[in-house]
């Protein structure tokens, strides 16, 4: 039962960073014990007397893409980019929730209504075989009267 016994010699070491100064084509490497205390007091800035984090961008929502399967361009939908209404196909498990959020991060833009239409996939056959396609979910985003979107400009 050797296996499970505990280590009684180990001891936790603080970690260390790798400094590197260079002198005339000479690399000197000394290490140091940095705590995680000095590795983020850097970031923080203090305003009356509370220290606070420094902010950082935000990344765009990598789902967003997931959500926003393509966009639809027939002649129904290029006549309702008139009154300001995009249509999308989003993926089968959006909702007005995540279309909206994707909608902001890839375009900037804030939408002021949704509605999303579950659709049918469509019977299919070639001689004897028949087949259905994939069902599906459409997304109509209405923007206010001065926005666009970038994909549908020029089409």
């Amino acid at each position: 039962m050797a296996l499970f016994s505990k280590k009684n010699s180990v001891e936790e070491k603080p970690k260390t960073v790798a400094k590197t100064t260079v002198k005339k084509d000479k690399e000197e490497k000394t290490a140091e014990p940095v705590s995680m205390q000095d590795l983020y007091a850097a970031d923080k800035t203090v305003k009356g007397g509370k220290a606070k984090t420094a902010k950082t961008k935000i990344k765009p929502n990598t789902q967003a893409y997931r959500v926003l399967v393509k966009p639809l361009i027939t002649e129904k939908t290029t006549a309702l980019n008139g009154l300001h209404k995009f249509i999308f196909m989003v993926a089968p498990t959006a909702n007005k929730i995540t279309v909206a959020k994707a909608i902001e991060d890839l375009y900037g833009l804030k939408p002021v209504k949704f509605n999303i239409i579950k659709m049918e996939g469509e019977l299919k056959s070639r001689g004897r075989i028949q087949g259905r396609r994939k069902d599906w979910k459409k997304a109509i985003v209405t923007l206010k009267s001065g926005d666009s979107l970038d994909v549908y400009e020029g089409v």
